[in-house]
């Protein structure tokens, strides 16, 4: 596990803004896991998992063989996999920035970090429900308003935080991101589907649990 931070603070080096050290970046690791209230920023390298199940949001470079064709997302069982890290981005026109808080409400946008695909949606049918596809498409350059999603904390906080539960309403469609125990049996064999429900279910519910969370901002600490 601590290879994986070690890993992702030297991707968030990299690739992110320049005003983000190595030291913050790392410093933000090491409090997701001391038991201290994290809160999550724009720029962050997190893993969703969903409450009822407890799988990962994961996606790879594989397609769909019906619907979309785009690229899956599935729902992963085991906690170590590169492939379940999301980057959180803000809606584009917006004035937010790397570090700011996430109030409830807000529209995002979620990376996949290995492909650089956005989690996306659209009513084309679920492989094995039937329900609202969920998909990854785009890339650096390419996102439409089928990558956003709204997001919803559940009870009293006003700010998104780590292992706070919360809902993501896609917003073309409306559809809530939906996992259940509804499992492929093939090419990806072991996962669970993930898709799109127009209800509030139990089973869109879900968490920010492992990652690399950037320190906020000093201008902008939440409520």
């Amino acid at each position: 596990m601590a290879l994986g931070f070690f890993a992702l603070a030297i991707f968030l080096f990299l690739t992110l803004d320049p005003d983000v050290s190595p030291s913050s970046t790392a410093s933000a690791s090491a409090a997701s896991s001391e038991g201290v209230e994290v809160q999550i920023t724009y720029g962050s390298v997190i893993k969703l998992m969903h409450e009822k199940t407890k799988f990962r949001l994961h996606s790879h470079d594989v397609p769909y063989g019906s619907g979309s064709g785009q690229q899956s997302v599935t729902g992963f069982p085991s906690v170590d996999d590169a492939n379940s890290y999301w980057i959180v981005r803000p809606e584009p026109g917006t004035s937010a920035k790397q570090g700011d808080t996430i109030k409830s409400g807000t529209i995002i946008r979620l990376q996949h970090m290995r492909t650089r695909k956005w989690l996306h949606s659209h009513l084309h049918a679920s492989p094995i429900s039937g329900n609202l596809e969920v998909s990854c498409f785009g890339g650096e350059n390419e996102s439409d308003t089928g990558d956003y999603w709204r997001l919803l904390i559940e009870g009293s906080g006003k700010t998104w935080k780590q292992d706070q539960r919360f809902r993501l309403q896609h917003i073309d469609t409306s559809g809530y991101l939906h996992s259940h125990d509804k499992k492929y049996s093939r090419i990806a064999g072991g996962q669970q589907e993930v898709c799109g429900v127009r209800e509030k279910r139990a089973d869109n519910v879900w968490l920010a649990a492992e990652g690399v969370y950037l320190p906020v901002t000093e201008s902008k600490q939440a409520e």
